[in-house]
């Protein structure tokens, strides 16, 4: 429980080090492959084009390798959270090395180096300057992970592979060297590293499958389209899409099927022919890494000292206690042996740990639960857009392009899921460990100690109040169902209006106390609503009218504006049969020449209808189909687009 306790440990491997070794590997590694990714419309006379940059991976594209993806953004998020707590951020150049420090804390007679020069001096070693450039470092240090993966070659599986298992082994080998850690508590910093250690696993395992594969596959290209194959998928999903068997719905469903339905949409159910995009996957996994990262810590830095309280607790706190009156004494003027009063108090803070732990894994459940809601609510709101349904989705009528907002929000995104769902649990945390402690304090343990109770006292001193409350409400439910209401043929009408008018002003004093309680209950629903979906972005905390101001919501419609513009299945789907070599055709027969002038010039019949025109026919039915159930790809059509503003060129009105 102590962490002085705690000898400070030395790994073979050093932070130091590591960056030290790793940090030009991976450089190399990255200008190595970048000779494989070629700009070929720039110098294509010098290497068949200039060497590019690799990219960490293509976010607009539904196919790739997801789960490498997901797994490098999480083992950057988890360096992030351990850097914000490290004395060192910055390995490589951190002046907070032991030696540096040592020099740091030495007095200044005692050192008999030579001053550093005015310009060291001047250069700035705060903490919070080696954490800014720790944000910058650590994604160009993680970056070459999925990159390796860009090329889709063999070497860069390769290279992947080395690296993957360089950071894995390092990670291991100074895990199993020191797995105990001053900083917090003993375990923190073994616990906070299971998501580096599962993401470098997953990638340790992951690159050398693609290259076996990539071997076996020998001198065949790899496809060059990353999610053609789902692009297709969804295509026939769409065209071959018929109506569910059985009725729609039933009219009247029994209480326990609502409830299960209603249990069922909070679990995300993968379905056939819709992939939920590579943002949407990164930004959920992140999430979850967080709320983790969050939790753990919250978990490391309270529990164990209320454990070292509680262990800790003497007679004589425990005998101030009893004269202030927090602890419940059958003599409390004059103290005696107070072994009763101190196992109170050790069962004060025992429900009080209780307390913090239940409500700590109840706001990680919800949160969670809140994600999970999320996805479903993600691909439903993607295939309405996708059909062209923008107002089952947004409040009015949106434009879907991008634009420069548009842009800078899905950049964000991710980061955005994350840090709400931080903040959401945060929030979640004090709320939730407030109401379980005062449960706890003013029903249980009363109960259990058979004592009064402020909350029982007060409802007892009260009991006029709430009696008088209860019977007005409950007089005017039963006066409005029988006097005041009068059912004729299909409708129920006013009656009595004198005595409902009398009512109603006898009442109001009375409705005016009903009206508090009902506003401190709003404020307690709607403070627990916010706090419980404050983690979601597909929903806004405010009202339509106002929506736009939840930064949260706006970010999460700009978006879905550039998902559906630049992603939309469909409309790569055609141009990916666009794009396909047509099959080769059978050479016509050769014309007799010897045939007479006249019939020449006759005009030959026309041929019956063949294989080709009913390949055209079923087409347009398609395209008739696909656009009837997609109106926002009307706009893309080739009539569309052939607009002379477009690109200012003078064509001819485009036929119907």
């Amino acid at each position: 429980l102590f962490p002085d306790a705690i000898p400070e440990c030395h790994p073979t491997i050093s932070p130091r080090m590591y960056h030290t070794v790793m940090a030009p590997i991976s450089l190399a590694v990255i200008l190595a492959l970048s000779f494989l990714v070629k700009r070929r419309r720039l110098h294509r006379s010098c290497w068949n084009g200039v060497p590019g940059l690799l990219s960490p991976g293509n976010f607009l594209e539904a196919g790739g390798h997801r789960a490498m993806a997901a797994a490098v953004v999480a083992l950057l998020l988890s360096a992030l959270c351990q850097l914000l707590l490290d004395r060192d951020p910055l390995p490589l150049a951190s002046p907070a090395s032991p030696a540096a420090r040592g020099k740091a804390t030495a007095p200044p007679g005692d050192s008999g180096d030579v001053p550093a020069p005015r310009s060291s001096r001047a250069f700035p070693a705060s903490p919070e300057f080696w954490k800014v450039l720790a944000l910058l470092y650590y994604p160009a240090f993680y970056s070459p992970l999925l990159a390796c993966a860009g090329p889709r070659h063999r070497l860069g599986y390769a290279a992947g592979a080395l690296l993957a298992w360089g950071h894995c082994g390092a990670h291991l080998w100074h895990r199993a060297q020191c797995p105990l850690d001053p900083k917090i508590h003993r375990l923190y910093s073994l616990l906070s590293h299971v998501p580096v250690l599962l993401s470098l696993s997953l990638l340790s395992l992951w690159y050398p499958a693609l290259l076996v594969r990539s071997l076996r596959r020998g001198d065949s290209a790899e496809p060059q389209i990353p999610g053609k194959g789902y692009y297709r998928k969804y295509l026939k999903a769409v065209l071959s899409k018929r109506g569910r068997k059985g009725s729609s719905a039933e009219i009247e469903e029994s209480l326990w099927a609502r409830i299960r339905s209603y249990l069922r949409s909070y679990i995300y159910i993968p379905e056939e022919g819709f992939w939920i995009p590579l943002k949407l996957v990164v930004s959920v996994t992140v999430a979850v890494v967080a709320v983790y990262q969050v939790a753990l810590l919250l978990l490391v830095a309270v529990v164990p000292t209320i454990q070292i309280v509680r262990a800790g607790m003497t007679k004589d706190v425990v005998v101030l206690l009893v004269q202030f009156g927090l602890v419940p004494s059958e003599n409390p003027a004059v103290p005696g042996d107070m072994e009763k009063e101190l196992r109170t108090v050790q069962h004060y803070l025992w429900s009080l740990e209780v307390c913090y732990i239940s409500s700590l894994v109840l706001c990680c459940l919800l949160t969670c639960a809140m994600l999970l809601r999320s996805l479903a609510m993600h691909r439903s709101n993607l295939r309405a857009l996708y059909q062209g349904a923008v107002l089952d989705v947004f409040s009015k009528a949106h434009i879907l392009r991008p634009s420069r907002e548009a842009v800078v929000c899905w950049i964000g995104f991710s980061s955005f899921q994350a840090a709400f769902a931080c903040l959401g649990l945060l929030i979640q945390q004090v709320i939730f460990f407030i109401c379980f402690v005062a449960f706890t304090f003013l029903v249980v343990i009363p109960l259990q100690a058979g004592t009064s109770s402020p909350l029982f006292g007060m409802i007892r001193n009260m009991w006029p109040f709430w009696l008088t409350l209860v019977v007005a409400v409950l007089v005017q439910h039963l006066l409005a169902h029988f006097q005041f209401l009068e059912q004729h043929s299909l409708q129920k009408e006013i009656t009595n209006r004198r005595a409902l008018s009398i009512v109603t002003f006898l009442l109001f004093p009375t409705n005016v106390l009903v009206g508090l309680l009902a506003g401190v209950w709003r404020v307690v629903i709607s403070g627990l609503y916010n706090a419980v979906h404050f983690c979601r972005l597909d929903i806004s905390l405010l009202h339509r009218g106002v929506e736009t101001f939840d930064p949260g919501y706006r970010s999460y419609c700009n978006y879905l504006k550039v998902e559906v513009s630049q992603c939309h299945p469909l409309l790569k789907a055609f141009c990916f049969l666009l794009l396909q070599p047509g099959r080769p055709e059978a050479p016509a027969p050769p014309r007799d020449t010897h045939l007479e002038e006249g019939l020449q010039l006759m005009h030959p019949k026309h041929p019956a209808p063949g294989k080709a025109r009913i390949r055209r026919i079923r087409a347009r039915w398609w395209v008739a189909y696909t656009l009837l159930h997609n109106p926002s790809l009307t706009a893309s059509r080739k009539t569309a687009l052939a607009d002379p503003a477009a690109n200012g060129a003078q064509l001819g009105v485009p036929r119907p």
